[in-house]
């Protein structure tokens, strides 16, 4: 598992960017960051009927944060 301060950290560089976030419980997400706080962050992801959801993920079942390539 991250410390918690370098997960904070690398949403703050990524903030308002997609990003694909591994949790521990094994669930993985892709979506562009939003609000950020010391227990969590917000990612925006489209859903299938291309409306847009709001998740929040505890930092601390954060097993890896990968930034998504623009092409």
């Amino acid at each position: 598992m991250m410390n918690l301060q370098h997960v904070e950290n690398l949403f703050r560089r990524f903030k308002g960017e997609e990003v694909t976030v591994k949790t521990i419980s094994g669930g993985v997400y892709d979506g562009v960051v939003g609000e950020i706080t010391n227990d969590y962050v917000s990612l925006a992801i489209k859903s299938d009927e291309g409306e847009t959801d709001r998740v929040f993920i505890l930092l601390h079942t954060i097993e890896s944060v990968l930034p998504l390539e623009k092409v």
